[in-house]
């Protein structure tokens, strides 16, 4: 049976994809049930996550990096390195941080040099935030780790207070997702995956180190951001098709159903939300799927608009560029038949749209202080990740590529 129809702005007419019946690899069909497909040229998985599979090994090999010495037990009970016999140069401003998911580091990288440093963080590091102090907040299999990125070291391991399980790495690993901070850095939101349940996010109190609260949130929350008035905290949950938006005064979470391919298939669709951006002007959520739809979310009402795109590719990492500017990772085709590949999406706020072509499968993405050049995450929990990054001059088009320790995941520029 053909699914129905929605209305795109402006009257055009869009066929409501059916999703993947939950299996390993979805059989190749038409554009209303998508398959997944592997690249020639880069064995290209869908990033982090879409359905299951085992994870990959190494496709390149890691930068030397420097590792900090092993933890030893801090005064108040967590975790915290060993101070080097040699301290390192302190960390110059514009060097990037990545996670490292295929280790358990996360990597200083030069913009011209490549990887300069790296700090023990504990086991498939994903998300990162970093405060106005300097320290990042990194979300860990383990727990959240707190970083001073001047001196590179660790200067703790916050455990989280949900139980996970065993620790593991991979893409379906329990553990910490995304993670924000508030405007004023005093909390730190992390979304924590419980294998085979729904997710927890756990508030964390920056001052003095400890997981103060927990809100039961959806499966697998990917991302973690918050209103530009810190008043609410969004956890995009994967694997239940929604947005969990948690007033931080009350802590008691709603949930916002982002669906516009429908939920049909459940765990084993490919067409779930994956990473949000808040737009600063108006509050909206932005949320990309399959470079052909965004979903803009009103928080206050939950009401869901569709935008199209042009990129027609499956689509992961969002951030804003300082102007507005929209940009999203594409990650390669589903559908060998009608899907295009790898791209980075450049949308404006009148929603034009440029696309800029990317050798392989790519993760997230941000941009410089200027918003002139981008930088394109090369991690992947499956095969075709890379070890590096992609640097794009957006005025050019021009690309290259920067080794960047292993199978880098988040970014940010410090």
């Amino acid at each position: 049976m053909v699914a129905p129809t929605e209305e795109k702005p402006g009257g055009v007419q869009m066929m409501r994809k059916r999703s993947a019946p939950s299996e390993p690899r979805p059989r190749p069909r038409p554009r209303v049930l998508r398959a997944l497909i592997v690249p020639v040229a880069a064995v290209a998985g869908l990033v982090t996550a879409c359905a299951p599979g085992p994870a990959a090994s190494p496709s390149a090999a890691s930068p030397p990096s420097t590792t900090a010495a092993p933890p030893s037990t801090s005064p108040a009970g967590a975790t915290s390195p060993t101070a080097p016999a040699t301290p390192a140069a302190p960390t110059p401003t514009g060097t990037f941080l990545v996670t490292d998911f295929g280790a358990d580091t996360v990597t200083f990288v030069d913009p011209q040099r490549g990887a300069i440093g790296s700090v023990e963080v504990g086991t498939a590091p994903y998300g990162l935030a970093v405060d106005g102090a300097g320290r990042a907040w990194v979300a860990t299999a383990e727990g959240v780790a707190v970083v001073d990125t001047a001196s590179r070291t660790r200067l703790d391991l916050i455990p989280y207070r949900t139980a996970t399980g065993r620790v593991t790495t991979g893409e379906y690993r329990g553990g910490g997702m995304g993670i924000a901070l508030s405007p004023d850095g005093r909390r730190a939101y992390v979304g924590v995956n419980v294998p085979g349940g729904d997710g927890v996010l756990e508030v964390v109190d920056t001052a003095a180190r400890k997981v103060t609260d927990t809100v039961p949130v959806g499966r697998r929350p990917f991302d973690v951001d918050v209103s530009p008035d810190g008043a609410t905290v969004y956890a995009t949950d994967h694997d239940s098709f929604d947005v969990t938006a948690v007033p931080t005064a009350t802590l008691v979470p709603r949930r916002i159903e982002v669906a516009p391919y429908g939920t049909e298939g459940g765990l084993g669709s490919w067409l779930k939300p994956h990473y949000t951006a808040v737009r600063p002007s108006d509050g909206r959520l932005l949320l990309p799927f399959e470079g052909e739809r965004l979903a803009v979310v009103d928080p206050a009402t939950g009401r869901t608009t569709i935008e199209p795109m042009t990129a027609h590719t499956h689509q992961h990492g969002a951030t804003l560029a300082p102007d507005g500017r929209l940009l999203v990772v594409g990650t390669g085709p589903i559908d060998p038949a009608t899907d295009a590949g790898p791209s980075l999406t450049v949308r404006n706020p009148d929603g034009t749209e440029r696309l800029y072509p990317l050798d392989g499968p790519h993760e997230t993405v941000t941009t410089s202080p200027d918003g002139r050049t981008a930088y394109v995450t090369g991690g992947f929990t499956r095969d075709g990740y890379w070890n590096g990054l992609t640097v794009i001059d957006l005025a050019s088009g021009d690309t290259h590529r920067l080794p960047a320790g292993t199978r880098p995941l988040s970014i940010a520029v410090l």
